[in-house]
């Protein structure tokens, strides 16, 4: 492979953590302390400009190598934080990868895909690849998302209209794909309700504006690929049939 340039450039930061290598946090901390070379040249500026395609980039003397993406999925509990970490000191979901390991080593870097907000549970992916991640986030190319909603009250079929229809809330439409009643109690309900986009809150926003309190949120699944059985707090790496359930195109090469 040539060194020159065949793309465009970025950051040596933002390259390092397109390649999968770490965090763009982590990356900028690994230049400033002189551990990353370009052609042969140390640099420390996090945005020194570099092609994504570069085969001379060295951490620490060693060149980068091509590895596959790592792509897991994990039951996040409620209670944890989507981040890597908390500025309030709070637990986060990197809480449920202490001490794991992959073939003998410990994990990669990895990023979530998406978030869960701290009293959400259910699916949630990983990954260290950037590229795939945005593809899934995207509300233009992503998959639906399917979640399980307790209620604390017993709606009706025009109130399960109504989440579909939608409402303004705060200057942006917020709205369903679909809405339906899985079992009620005496006085609460599971509604399952499936999203083609992830904006913040957006079923407890829409629920709200209902006058609809939101007693526990599931998501149980991404595209076709299913929670199933998977236990709370744990974690499974997904193979090229998981990936293929999420839907078309979001295989990895």
């Amino acid at each position: 492979m040539s060194n020159a340039p065949r793309g465009p450039r970025h950051g040596i930061a933002r390259v390092l953590s397109k390649r999968g290598v770490c965090s763009r946090t982590q990356a900028a901390e690994w230049v400033r302390a002189g551990r990353v070379s370009v052609g042969g040249r140390v640099v420390r500026d996090p945005e020194f400009p570099t092609a994504l395609d570069r085969d001379d980039i060295r951490v620490d003397g060693e060149p980068l190598r091509a590895t596959a993406p790592l792509i897991l999925m994990l039951n996040k509990p409620r209670g944890l934080v989507t981040t890597a970490s908390d500025e309030r000191g709070r637990d986060t979901v990197y809480r449920c990868f202490d001490g794991a390991t992959r073939d003998g080593a410990p994990l990669p870097w990895i990023a979530p895909v998406g978030r869960l907000d701290k009293a959400s549970e259910g699916l949630l992916l990983f990954s260290s690849d950037p590229a795939w991640a945005a593809r899934i986030t995207d509300p233009a190319t992503g998959p639906s998302k399917t979640y399980h909603v307790q209620v604390d009250r017993i709606p009706d079929e025009g109130l399960l209209v109504a989440l579909v229809s939608g409402a303004v809330i705060d200057g942006e439409r917020l709205s369903a794909v679909s809405a339906r009643l899985l079992r009620a109690g005496e006085r609460n309900a599971w509604l399952e309700i499936v999203l083609d986009e992830g904006r913040n809150r957006q079923i407890r926003r829409l629920l709200e504006a209902f006058d609809i309190g939101t007693l526990r949120l599931l998501r149980v699944a991404i595209g076709g690929l299913v929670l199933g059985s998977l236990a709370k707090g744990a974690w499974r790496m997904l193979e090229a049939e998981d990936l293929e359930a999420i839907g078309p195109g979001f295989g990895v090469n």
